[in-house]
This record gives structure tokens, sequence and C-alpha cells, in this order.
């Protein structure tokens, strides 16, 4: 099944460069005031066809939103977002990502993260590893001097304090779900997200991280994030190695 996820970002990705690299970009905004490019929706169509082709489970996708009541008994479902980090795309820097994951019983068992401008992808799957471009990745890093990452356009003062608090004084930043790559491939130690974001920002990540050694806290109920709640919206949460717990 990963091969065939693989598969399809990759052929979204395709689609999105051909947005990405001409002179229109689409530009719309949402009604939660986030931008909305042709290349969210060439993407989401190509991912949702290409998963039906291959699966009959249900899909979530950021563009192709489903109300709770329909979804609320789902056991297994896939959840997209068809380009993370639209202001990223914007900018044309690179870090904008296709993100596709299988969530069973509120838990993600299989994630794919792509970003197609920098030939880069992270997968795994529940029991399988991790891995970045084929290669098998795990966060073994046991510094003490942490690196830590913040959001290139989500930053909020509560971050930079827990980094205050925490004695986290080398402060990186990407992109979209890159970060969950980062952290993976232990290239940083912790990543706090301490504002708004929605489970399929999360969940292929979530995925990655957990094969390799991290774990996403809710920092309101001290667990990991769990998935198709009524509201869509994550609590703010830590995503770091397994070995630290930071508040």
């Amino acid at each position: 099944m990963i091969e065939g996820i693989k598969a399809i970002a990759i052929l979204a990705g395709k689609a999105i460069l051909e947005v990405y690299n001409g002179s229109d970009l689409g530009i719309t905004i949402k009604e939660d005031d986030s931008p909305l490019t042709k290349a969210d929706l060439i993407s989401n169509q190509i991912i949702l066809e290409g998963i039906k082709k291959i699966s009959d489970d249900p899909i979530l996708s950021e563009e192709s939103y489903i109300e709770y009541a329909e979804r609320k008994n789902w056991k297994k479902f896939w959840i997209v977002d068809p380009l993370d980090g639209t202001k990223d795309f914007i900018d044309k820097n690179g870090e904008f990502t296709i993100n596709i994951a299988l969530i069973e019983d509120h838990k993600p068992t299989l994630g794919v993260v792509y970003a197609p401008a920098i030939d880069l992808m992270y997968y795994a799957e529940k029991g399988k590893g991790a891995y970045k471009n084929g290669t098998l990745i795990k966060n073994v890093s046991n510094r003490k001097d942490l690196i830590g990452s913040d959001s290139r356009h989500h930053s909020t003062v509560e971050t930079k304090n827990f980094f205050v608090r925490n004695s986290i004084n080398k402060i990186t930043k990407f992109g979209s779900a890159v970060k969950f790559g980062k952290l993976a491939e232990g290239v940083i130690d912790i990543y706090p997200r301490l504002n708004g974001t929605k489970e399929w920002d999360t969940a292929a990540g979530h995925i990655i991280c957990n094969e390799a050694n991290c774990k996403l806290v809710d920092c309101v109920t001290n667990n990991e994030l769990v998935y198709n709640k009524e509201n869509i919206r994550n609590e703010h949460f830590i995503a770091s190695r397994n070995d630290l717990n930071l508040s």
C-alpha cells in the first residue's frame, strides 16, 4: 500500500510543480483567511482519484471536508493535505509538502510527506520504520544542547517563551511538515507547535516521527495526538524525541 501512496504523491507533486513554475498561482483567500491556490485543488483531485483506485476506505481532505456526523463512526480512513504550506508555496522557498496518512482507530498507521520542489520524501508504516528517500532514518540524538524548530510563518510568543524557558538557544526554521521529517532524522530535537493546526497537517508526519523514536504530545491531555475528533483542530502539541519531556 505504501508504494501506491508514494506514487500518488509523486504524481500530485508533478502537477503542483507545473503551477509552481508557472506565472499564475491562482491565489484566492478561503473563509478562514488562509490562502488557496489552484495547485491545492489540482493536487487534491489527483490524490483523491488515486486513493480511490487502490482503497475502499473513506477520505478526509482539507479541500474536501466531511462533517463529523458523516465520519464519526469511521474506524479506518485516509486523511490528506494536498498542499501543506501554501504560504511557503507562494513564497517559492520549496518547503511545501503533500501529506497523506492512513488513520486506524484514531491513530496514524501509514504516512507520506513529500516535498516535490526539493525532491524530498519521508514515509513510514507502523512497525516498519521511517524512511527518507528510501533510506531508513531514526532520531538517535542524545544532545543536551537541544536544537529546536519553529514555523516560518506561524511562530508565536508562546513558542518563543517555550524555548527561553527550556534554555533552547539553537532554533531552526522549516516550512510545513518538513519539520516532522527533520525531527525524525535527528536534525532537530524538538518542535513545539503552540498555535492552530488541523489533523491533516500532522497525521502523516506523526507516524513518521513515531517510527523514528519520536512523539507528538497534546499539551492538554499529555497524550499523543488523536484523529477524527469532532473538531478537526489539534490542541497545541510538542513534537520531540521520545526521551524528552519538556513543557
